[in-house]
């Protein structure tokens, strides 16, 4: 059995090739949840969608996020009601947090209805929500604290950080790892950490309660893939938000994050110059292209990782 630690749409098309190298029934994918937000009175988790549209082969390849083919009269009528619609829906994608959104008020839990939407997609693979607790990450701008989708998308990630909360990883409102999840890395034969934000994607399912302790414990090997190539992130805002937290972008600071439970890095060619120095962190690096452009780069890199 293998257990990956997913965010978005790195580690979807990552997810991707996987998939043509193992069954997908025994595949578990620990997702962020640290996105999630409430828009029009609807609970959206914006990673477990496009994991899971991904993997059933419907989602808008071209803008890396929806459903390819969706329209959007939904959306265009809640404007011309007066709302903002600055976190762009399709009305199919609609139909998904609708379901969910009535699911959890009948006293359902995230876990619970996102089997039912795998189910209802066709998918084998499991998707575990990282927590079945409310969990929000907040970034720490000049104007002060924002939701991280409020910044990401309708602030265009535009505001120097200043540093990132998440609510629900401490004190009163402290989050519990969902069922199965703790369950899917001990017992695991291996563990990946997808290419995905190391701060709000990983770093948020690492803040868990105990889920960090469990990838030091599991006898699985971990492997890591580097979401920076050349300095940069490939897609998304690592680069402002590892700025922001003091740290250098560059595959080594993500090892440095991962040290204490990575066994294995697989690094970009373009980094090729940090593998000695992420080996003195005691951590093995595989050199390889991390950049997946086709499905053959995908299922070529899913490849290098299996073969550790």
């Amino acid at each position: 059995m293998i257990t990956a630690l997913a965010g978005g749409v790195g580690a979807a098309r990552f997810l991707t090739g996987l998939t043509k190298l193992v069954k997908e029934e025994d595949l578990s994918v620990i997702v962020n949840t640290g996105d999630d937000i409430e828009m029009f009175g609807l609970h959206i988790s914006p990673d477990i969608d496009i994991v899971a549209y991904t993997l059933a082969g419907i989602v808008d390849e071209e803008k890396g996020w929806g459903i390819k083919g969706d329209t959007f009269q939904c959306l265009e009528m809640i404007k011309k009601l007066g709302l903002e619609t600055w976190f762009s829906l399709g009305d199919r994608d609609f139909a998904t947090h609708i379901f969910r959104t009535n699911l959890l008020n009948k006293g359902f839990t995230l876990s619970q209805v996102t089997d039912e939407i795998c189910h209802a997609l066709g998918l084998k693979v499991t998707i575990l929500p990282m927590t079945d607790d409310k969990f929000e990450t907040w970034i720490k701008i000049e104007e002060g604290l924002v939701h991280f989708e409020e910044y990401f998308v309708k602030r265009q990630a535009k505001d120097k950080v200043l540093g990132v909360e998440f609510v629900g990883a401490a004190g009163a409102a402290h989050a519990k790892p969902s069922p199965k999840t703790l369950d899917s890395i001990v017992k695991a034969e291996m563990v990946v950490i997808c290419p995905s934000n190391p701060v709000v994607s990983i770093g948020t399912i690492l803040s868990v309660d105990g889920i960090r302790d469990a990838l030091k414990r599991t006898r699985a090997k971990v492997v890591g893939v580097s979401p920076i190539v050349a300095g940069a992130p490939i897609k998304g805002p690592a680069d402002k938000l590892l700025r922001g937290l003091g740290f250098e972008v560059s595959a080594f600071s993500v090892a440095k994050l991962y040290a204490d439970f990575l066994d294995t890095f697989v690094i970009d060619v373009k980094d090729a110059g940090e593998k000695n120095q992420i080996e003195q962190l005691g951590i093995k690096v595989k050199v390889t292209d991390t950049v997946m452009k086709s499905l053959e780069d995908k299922v070529r890199l899913a490849k290098t990782v299996l073969e550790d």
